[in-house]
């Protein structure tokens, strides 16, 4: 009956994921994604082709999730055993399956020529089912190791690398100069994309495995690197890569300018403060009533663009200096890659503008307030933008935020007093196959070392961290 049944629903239509009305989801910060029906979740799992050869897998998903075999065992009704094989890959499927941007996806054989398999919402109907069910639970180590780690940083990176290794047996503490885990999912990613008890229910199954968080600790600065290298066996750096990028150009220094990731912060502070009725400990940097330009054309410049219509910004226009992608097809990256096409976010319908191909020329002001942004158009030769004369204007702005991404992590007195190697970005050097820094026994993953990228990627990258810290550890 089944094999039957796959010969009818490889013709079966993509269904996309619903969501919550614009103007209804407007009005609050929680997710607004609906869950597929029992049949869907059937019908759409065996729109899966079981390929010989799997790019989804092997050319898509930098953690190499058995997607075929997951699916499959989806399609059969073995749901737990599709939770299992999900979670043997993955320590936080309930978080890439809400935000990763599906580079899966962009490598199903059905993108050649169709609509690919909704990979994304399906993992997401298998670890909520996952946790419905109870089928979700701390792994303990039948043994333990006697060998202590230090991770800083709690952020995707360190907490999947945290995991491997308290499943292996080894004693781990994690340092986070926040007053919660999770990094960038916690404090840059908005609740409407990822609310935090997700990120909170996931804590909970790492602290009963024997993870020990550390809150509120700056390393480096409330305690010396030298302090934890001689108190601990290992340690992994995990802080992510924190130096914004800016733009250097007249009037940068006027008030109402702030970094995207200062004003996500602010606003999941807030939000999360009147969730639970405590008082905000961060200022709000609020669009409301503003005219607000996001610099930036990424996720992050979307996220902000939610965030913006949800305080009740008067406008919101979205700048990016870049080409303005083709809609559909790229043939500067064809199947398998991740196609450079046009991608219109959750948020974008919600509102706003986005324009292509600007850049700013200065920020105007009146008594040291950002008031405009006087722009020129470019047009791109040699991989340099060209300013075209005579396309120079003027928008209005009382609020700009700055989503133009990170170039590398802080160099502070964390990595000064370790005398860890910098790679020619800036970024932390570390040996491709072992993960070692020039520091022996001093480890670096997620975007520290390979600077701003994916959390799928920053989970796969502690994965391999772990794993080397684990090789080191138990040779020496």
């Amino acid at each position: 009956m089944k094999n039957s049944l796959y010969l009818k629903v490889f013709d079966t239509p993509r269904l996309e994921s619903v969501y919550q009305p614009e103007n209804e989801r407007l009005q609050h910060y929680n997710e607004f994604r609906y869950s597929f029906s029992s049949s869907d979740i059937e019908t759409q799992s065996g729109r899966c082709m079981s390929c010989g050869i799997p790019f989804c897998h092997n050319a898509g998903c930098p953690l190499g999730n058995p997607i075929p075999e997951t699916n499959s065992l989806v399609f059969e009704g073995r749901m737990q055993e599709a939770c299992n094989l999900l979670h043997a890959y993955c320590n936080f499927p309930e978080v890439t399956g809400r935000i990763c941007p599906a580079l899966c996806e962009c490598s199903c054989v059905h993108n050649i020529n169709g609509e690919p398999v909704t990979i994304r919402q399906l993992e997401y109907e298998i670890v909520e089912r996952g946790w419905l069910e109870g089928w979700i639970k701390p792994h303990i180590a039948s043994r333990q190791t006697g060998k202590r780690i230090a991770v800083i940083g709690s952020g995707p990176a360190g907490l999947s690398a945290a995991q491997q290794l308290v499943r292996l047996g080894h004693n781990v503490v994690i340092y986070e100069k926040s007053d919660a885990p999770g990094g960038i999912m916690r404090y840059g990613i908005p609740d409407f994309k990822l609310e935090k008890h997700i990120i909170d229910r996931r804590i909970g199954q790492l602290v009963s495995e024997g993870v020990r968080f550390e809150f509120g600790i700056t390393v480096g600065e409330d305690v010396s690197a030298k302090y934890l290298k001689g108190k601990f066996d290992s340690l992994l750096l995990a802080g992510g890569a924190m130096e914004p990028r800016d733009v250097k150009v007249q009037g940068r220094d006027l008030t109402g300018i702030h970094f995207a990731m200062d004003y996500l912060t602010a606003s999941n502070i807030a939000v999360k403060s009147a969730r639970s009725d405590t008082q905000i400990q961060r200022s709000l940097i609020d669009a409301k009533g503003k005219n607000v330009v996001i610099l930036g054309g990424g996720d992050t410049g979307a996220d902000c663009l939610g965030v913006a219509l949800r305080q009740g910004a008067a406008s919101v226009i979205q700048l990016e200096i870049m080409p303005k992608p083709p809609e559909k097809f790229n043939p500067n990256t064809p199947w398998p890659r991740w196609s450079q096409i046009l991608r219109t976010g959750t948020s974008h319908k919600e509102g706003g503008e986005r324009k292509w191909s600007i850049s700013t020329k200065r920020f105007i002001g009146n008594n040291g307030n950002i008031t405009g942004i006087e722009t020129v158009e470019v047009n791109w030769q040699n991989g340099k933008p060209i300013e075209l004369a005579g396309t120079e204007s003027n928008i209005k702005a009382d609020l700009v935020l700055l989503a133009l991404g990170f170039v590398h992590p802080k160099h502070d007195s964390l990595l000064g007093t370790l005398s860890v190697e910098l790679d020619s970005r800036g970024n932390v050097k570390i040996d491709p196959i072992t993960k070692m820094t020039n520091i022996n026994g001093v480890f670096a993953a997620g975007d520290m070392q390979s600077g701003a990228s994916l959390i799928v990627r920053a989970i796969n990258s502690g994965r391999e961290a772990a794993f080397g810290i684990d090789n080191f550890l138990m040779q020496n």
